[in-house]
């Protein structure tokens, strides 16, 4: 079982359902995982901290529209949805962590969060007004990352799915907000402006506020090249 913090007596009281939403330590928030989901919370998963801030700078007023780009088990929408007013979507490839998530949210009667299993070329990018991205294409170009063998992963999916993301919020009306977390920026088009950080610039918070240049000459890289980027390193590992 994971450690917690949270106060636990001789008896072994388990920590309401309230407690584990609302705690502040990512070896508390985690137990609402699968023990073997909760172990790669440190590597794979947002820390609570970086969760509640990203969320904050994404919701500006009830019910704005957010969609996690690769929510994993869902802890980012979990927390999104716990500590501000905006409804969060994410989406997920891979079936088992689609289903995790599902399963916590239903589980915890979790508000405004929708977990949807499929690919993120499927999702219409319009139905939403902001975006949060953890790396969720690096496993393509980094190994040592994978989480298992249930999808396919090759650099080319890296090249291709970071570029099709960049087509489309540079498709997003002016205003559009993105929060990236240990990120290279590669799926930011220049019409975006990074407007705040924290965390020591891991946290970045990008507004469009430019138009859009001609879609076939927008992508900063070509979704043919599939070579790894320069300056791409492994997300930190606390």
């Amino acid at each position: 079982m994971l450690k917690s913090s949270l106060p636990r007596p001789s008896s072994s009281r388990t920590p309401s359902d309230s407690e584990l939403l609302h705690a502040k330590k990512d070896q508390d928030f985690d137990l609402i995982f699968p023990e073997a989901i909760g172990r790669l919370s440190t590597c794979h998963w947002s820390p609570v901290h970086v969760c509640r801030t990203a969320a904050q700078m994404l919701v500006m007023q009830p019910g704005t529209r957010v969609l996690d780009i690769g929510c994993g088990p869902g802890k980012f929408c979990v927390i999104g949805a716990m500590t501000t007013q905006g409804h969060f979507t994410g989406v997920e490839q891979r079936g088992k962590l689609a289903r995790i998530a599902q399963d916590v949210v239903k589980k915890h009667r979790v508000p405004r969060v929708e977990i949807v299993h499929g690919n993120i070329q499927e999702v219409n990018f319009r139905d939403f007004e902001a975006f949060y991205l953890f790396n969720p294409f690096e496993e393509n170009i980094m190994p040592a990352l994978r989480i298992d063998y249930d999808v396919e992963l090759k650099p080319q999916l890296y090249t291709e799915y970071s570029a099709h993301v960049q087509q489309q919020l540079l498709r997003m009306p002016m205003a559009t907000r993105v929060v990236t977390y240990c990120s290279d920026g590669l799926e930011i088009p220049d019409c975006y402006a990074c407007v705040k950080t924290a965390f020591t610039d891991k946290l970045k918070l990008w507004v469009k506020k430019h138009p859009s240049p001609d879609y076939a000459h927008a992508a900063a890289f070509s979704a043919d090249d599939h070579s790894i980027p320069v300056g791409v390193e492994e997300h930190a590992c606390a």
